[in-house]
């Protein structure tokens, strides 16, 4: 009980790729995983589903991929990559952030594929801010499912690489996106009888990894107010002790939100069981661009009856 499967999993790993998986400040979450990585000596390079432009101006290291460092200049745009490589510099590690363009599964596969053989890496872990990349498909809301799913069915397809991992950060946060959560809980109950959980554990206030992701919140918070994120700031929220309908952000205003320590709390899961789950990930197997992916979402959608609503017993 001394160890974490998923930590245990990545502790022999010599070189661990770090994705996140739906864009937007998804990586944010992985930082305290990165945090652990880094204090080990071991090799991490971040990676994310970006929801910035990757022309005007950012230079491509291969085709549909950028890599984002501390020194460019301020963008007017919506740009978490940029503020995480100065947050990374500035405590010491100098290292790009690799930005992906938004597209469908294939186009996805060439991008991991090509990063992965340029750090050598022989671990993958997406990384969903929220937990709606657990949905099978068939639950009466599935939040924003086209970037994480595509971003799920590429790391299925990456064989080359043999440890390929999922972290989830956020329980709770995804209500607003009209996510069931009891149906989150039931993907994890369905993936521990497969084998495919690999257990969940909690940021606590007291831990080095809680306070190097509170520090990046806090310092993007003030670089960037009224754009950081939502899910970041809550779940720092959340390993303070709030609870409940507790908003840190005035965009989440008008909306429940359900903080507990389960926001908090990082949940493992295996990529290939977790892939295995979902209902439609035949559907979008083949697709290049993100339109594609959407399509093909809506269409089987279209094609079912969702199930019904569950309230959490209390």
């Amino acid at each position: 009980m001394y160890t974490q499967a998923l930590l245990d999993r990545l502790a022999s790993a010599r070189s661990v790729l770090l994705i996140g998986a739906g864009g937007g400040f998804d990586i944010y979450s992985g930082v305290p995983i990165y945090h652990w990585l880094r204090s080990r000596g071991q090799r991490v390079t971040l990676a994310n589903l970006s929801s910035s432009r990757l022309k005007h101006g950012l230079a491509e290291v291969a085709p549909g991929i950028a890599a984002v460092n501390a020194d460019l200049p301020d963008r007017p745009e919506h740009f978490p990559e940029l503020y995480l490589a100065r947050w990374m510099q500035a405590r010491g590690d100098s290292c790009p952030v690799y930005c992906f363009e938004a597209s469908g599964v294939q186009r996805l596969l060439a991008h991991y594929r090509w990063l992965a053989r340029e750090v050598e890496a022989d671990a993958l872990v997406l990384i969903d801010g929220g937990t709606d990349i657990l949905l099978r498909g068939d639950e009466p809301g599935l939040g924003s499912p086209s970037e994480d799913v595509a971003s799920l069915a590429a790391a299925s397809l990456l064989q080359e690489v043999p440890n390929r991992l999922v972290c989830c950060l956020g329980f709770g946060l995804d209500a607003h996106h009209h996510v069931c959560h009891a149906y989150v809980l039931e993907a994890a109950a369905q993936l521990t009888a497969s084998g495919g959980f690999l257990g969940a554990f909690s940021l606590l206030p007291q831990q080095a990894e809680f306070q190097a992701l509170q520090h990046l919140v806090d310092e993007v918070t003030r670089t960037m107010p009224g754009r950081q994120s939502i899910i970041a700031c809550s779940v720092v929220a959340a390993g303070q002790g709030h609870f409940g309908d507790h908003h840190v952000d005035a965009r989440t205003r008008g909306s429940e939100l359900f903080l507990s320590p389960l926001t908090s709390t990082v949940w493992s899961f295996e990529v290939d069981a977790l892939a295995r789950r979902c209902l439609y990930l035949a559907r979008i197997v083949d697709t290049w661009q993100q339109a594609e992916v959407t399509f093909a979402i809506r269409q089987f959608r279209d094609s079912i009856e969702p199930r019904p609503w569950k309230q959490l017993p209390l």
